[in-house]
C-alpha cells in the first residue's frame, strides 16, 4: 500500500542470539534426524538455542539496545516499541512492555504483534503508518522468538527453529527514499497448518492433558512448502509492480528463512539470481520473527547495504500470514 505522508527509512539496526549452540550433529544424538539431510533441504548447520533463564524478552532488549546506538539515539528518543513474537514472556502484560522496562525507554508507547514468522515484516508497517502520518517520529520494531521453549525435542521437526532477536529503528526520511511499497496478507483457513494448540482459551494447559504435548508448535511440512512458493512470488510481484519496478532492479533480498528449498524455488519463480537472496539459516535456523531483521543487521554490518539499493523483503508464517516489501537504502 503507498500511502505515505512521510517516507519512512531504516536508520538503525541491532541483533542478538544466544550463547548455547545445538548442532545437527548433536540432535543426532536425541532424535531421528540425519545432518546430511538437514543440510541439504533446509540449509541448517546449527541453531542457537536459549538458556533456562533466557527470556524472548532478554534477547529483545539486547538486540534493541543495539539497534538503538546503530540509529545513534538513546532509549528516551524512542516513541514507539512494537515486539513481533509468537513466544511472548507471557500471557500478559505485552512482551513489548517488559522489553520497554529493561531498556528504560519510558517515554514509548509498546505493544506486540502476532503474526509468527511474518510478525517483522507487519510490524514494520505498521510502524510506518505511525512514522508517515506523523504520530510518532522513532519507533523501535522488534522481532524475537525462542522456539526452543515450544519445542519437543523428541519429535524430527525439532530440527527447524532456533532463538534470536533483531531490531530497527524506522523514522522519517527527508529524501524521496526509504520504505517503496509494503503488502501484507492473511488466511485463516492455513490456521492448523502450523500451530501451537494449547495454552490459550481454546485448549488451556491443564495437569490432566500436560502430558499430550499440545505446549509445543505442530507442523504440516509439505503444507507450509507448498504455500510459500505460491504466495511469496505473488506478493513479491504485487510490490514491485506497486513501485514500477523489475526483478532485475532489485539489489538483494532479506527474506525469512523458512528453508533453503522454500527460498530457491521461490528465487527461481521471481526470476532472481540466488546469490542476491541473504541467508543465514545455516548458522541460526528458522528463527521466526527474528529471522528478517537478524539477517538484516548482519547485512548491514557487514557493509553490503549501499545507499540507493532497492531492497526486498518477504516471509511467510502462520495464518497463514505473508508479505511482501520493498526499500530504498537510505
Amino acid at each position: 500500500m503507498k500511502q505515505l505522508v512521510r517516507q519512512v527509512k531504516i536508520s538503525g539496526t541491532g541483533s542478538s542470539v544466544p550463547e548455547k549452540i545445538y548442532t545437527n550433529k548433536y540432535l543426532e544424538t536425541i532424535i531421528d534426524t540425519n545432518d546430511e539431510w538437514i543440510q541439504k533441504s533446509l540449509g541448517i548447520k546449527e541453531r542457537r538455542i536459549a538458556g533456562d533463564n533466557e527470556t524472548t524478552s532478554d534477547l529483545a532488549a539486547a538486540a534493541g539496545l543495539k539497534a538503538i546506538e546503530n540509529a545513534g539515539l538513546k532509549p528516551e528518543d524512542i516513541d514507539l516499541i512494537i515486539v513481533a513474537t509468537a513466544t511472548p514472556d507471557r500471557k500478559a502484560p505485552s512482551t513489548a512492555c517488559i522489553v520497554q522496562d529493561k531498556i528504560k525507554a519510558y517515554n514509548s508507547v509498546a505493544f506486540d504483534i502476532s503474526a509468527v514468522c511474518s510478525g517483522f515484516l507487519f510490524a514494520m508497517s505498521t510502524a510506518s503508518q505511525f512514522i508517515a502520518s506523523g504520530v510518532y517520529n522513532n519507533v523501535l520494531v522488534i522481532g524475537a522468538d525462542t522456539f526452543s521453549k515450544i519445542t519437543d525435542w523428541k519429535r524430527r521437526d525439532a530440527v527447524f527453529f532456533g532463538d534470536g532477536a533483531g531490531a530497527a529503528i524506522l523514522t522519517h526520511a527527508d529524501e524521496a527514499e526509504g520504505f517503496l511499497a509494503f503488502r501484507l496478507y492473511s488466511d485463516g483457513r492455513g490456521k492448523d497448518n502450523f500451530t501451537i494448540p494449547g495454552g490459550g482459551a481454546e485448549i488451556p494447559i491443564t495437569a490432566e492433558n500436560i502430558g499430550e504435548g499440545l505446549q509445543y508448535f505442530e507442523m504440516n511440512g509439505r503444507e507450509v512448502f507448498n504455500t510459500a512458493t505460491k504466495v511469496l512470488p505473488q506478493a513479491i510481484n504485487q510490490v514491485l509492480a506497486d513501485s514500477n519496478l523489475l526483478i532485475s532492479d532489485i539489489d538483494l533480498m532479506i527474506p525469512h528463512q523458512p528453508s533453503r528449498v522454500i527460498l530457491e524455488k521461490t528465487a527461481e519463480i521471481i526470476g532472481l539470481p540466488f546469490e542476491k537472496v541473504m541467508t543465514n539459516m545455516d548458522k541460526y535456523a528458522n528463527t521466526s520473527g527474528g529471522t528478517i531483521p537478524i539477517l538484516l543487521d548482519e547485512v548491514n554490518r557487514a557493509g553490503k547495504l549501499k545507499k540507493g539499493n532497492n531492497i526486498l523483503f518477504a516471509a511467510v508464517g502462520s495464518g497463514w500470514t505473508w508479505g511482501a516489501a520493498l526499500i530504498k537504502w537510505t
